[in-house]
């Protein structure tokens, strides 16, 4: 697989504003743990930030474009990557959800404007029902007479939660039905009933903001419904007859995102790889290179290796998800989880081959190693990854 003359230039101008408008501020907004309104401001302004990107980037029919873009962000910087791209996973949740007409209105009200820049995010995640959505605790409840839907609950690990203009939040529709009974709602900031809750502290990404939402007696007008009243009523019909019916809204919208993950973790990774490579051939022990030593030698052979391996797999995934071919053997999770796994290890070997300076906040190692280990844990872990794709290879319903 390559990349045709159009992926490349996006690829260079996103590397660009990498090296130019992340790499300098990253390790300042990392010890800040704050949002980077700056940074936003400054990523729409330049248009990597902005409803006409990723428009154009989910319509390129490789899938691409968006990978390679993620990757150079990442890159820069993953936290201040996510700030950005956090909101990508509300409009993930919209493409899998929303209707034509919802997805026009609400998608480039994600983004703003490059003068007025917002953010959006996807509230799934509970304190009792992280990996298994299924067991999701928030209500949504129909009133029929005044067409409204009331929603009570505490979704948690949401980025972007509480500061977000566009909330698009999964309930539970009929608690009988499981999964299979849920749905999803687009929620507009300054909605009574809407707050944000407990701010978490985070070990990495900590540009980016992560907190609870909380939903309490929420009320929204029936128009807010992913999807429509009607096709939610056909698809709790058919659950009820015990007739499979398409993947529920969570899994739905973490199955076009794991490639956009993956993505990303090779960024981080190959941050780790390129700048341990670069100390190993300018740090000198024992009158030479410590690259000339087989032991680095081999450490940064296996870096590169698990890289390359990891961006193919993400690529492939990418473009099955463009061409709206299924994952039939998991190849979503296979993307997601090599990724994310690769980059655990680059960054602990990158943090190896610089020893005790790598162990420092004075080198970056240090702070890629700690965003990382993120990627192996949200939007489904490393486990569950395993065991969609065994499910997906046995063709059996593995606990």
């Amino acid at each position: 697989m390559s990349l045709n003359d159009d992926q490349r230039t996006i690829q260079s101008w996103v590397h660009e504003f990498a090296v130019t408008a992340m790499r300098p501020i990253a390790q300042e907004w990392d010890e800040r743990e704050e949002t980077p309104w700056e940074f936003i401001r400054i990523a729409a302004e330049t248009g990597i930030y902005s409803f006409d990107f990723f428009a154009n980037a989910y319509a390129d029919p490789t899938g691409l474009t968006l990978m390679v873009a993620l990757e150079e962000l990442a890159w820069g910087d993953a936290g201040l990557c996510m700030s950005i791209m956090g909101s990508t996973l509300a409009v993930a949740g919209l493409l899998a959800a929303g209707t034509p007409e919802q997805q026009l209105e609400w998608i480039p009200a994600c983004f703003g404007t490059p003068g007025d820049p917002k953010v959006a995010a996807f509230a799934v995640s509970e304190a009792d029902a992280g990996s298994d959505v299924s067991s999701l605790r928030t209500r949504a409840t129909y009133n029929e007479a005044s067409d409204e839907w009331v929603l009570n609950g505490v979704k948690t690990w949401t980025s972007n939660g509480g500061i977000a203009a566009v909330h698009v939040v999964v309930a539970t529709v009929d608690p009988a039905l499981g999964a299979r009974g849920q749905a999803s709602f687009v929620i507009p900031a300054g909605t009574p009933g809407l707050r944000m809750g407990q701010k978490f502290k985070k070990m990495g990404i900590r540009a980016s903001h992560t907190a609870e939402v909380i939903l309490d007696d929420c009320r929204l007008p029936g128009r807010l419904l992913l999807g429509g009243k009607d096709r939610l009523d056909e698809r709790l019909a058919r659950a009820r007859e015990g007739v499979r019916s398409s993947q529920q809204a969570a899994m739905a919208t973490f199955e076009l995102s794991r490639p956009a993950v993956g993505a990303q973790a090779i960024g981080i990774a190959r941050a780790a790889y390129e700048y341990a490579r670069d100390y190993a051939k300018e740090r000198v022990q024992f009158g030479r290179p410590i690259i000339e030593n087989q032991a680095i030698a081999f450490a940064l052979t296996d870096m590169a290796v698990a890289i390359e391996s990891a961006r193919l797999l993400v690529w492939r995934a990418a473009g099955m998800a463009a061409q709206l071919q299924p994952f039939t053997n998991g190849e979503g999770s296979m993307a997601k989880l090599a990724a994310s796994e690769a980059a655990v290890s680059v960054t602990g070997k990158a943090i190896q081959i610089l020893g005790g300076y790598g162990y420092t906040r004075d080198y970056p190692v240090e702070r890629w190693h700690r965003d990382a280990m993120i990627y192996t844990i949200f939007e489904g872990t490393s486990e569950i990854q395993r065991l969609i794709i065994a499910r997906s290879l046995s063709g059996l319903k593995l606990r």
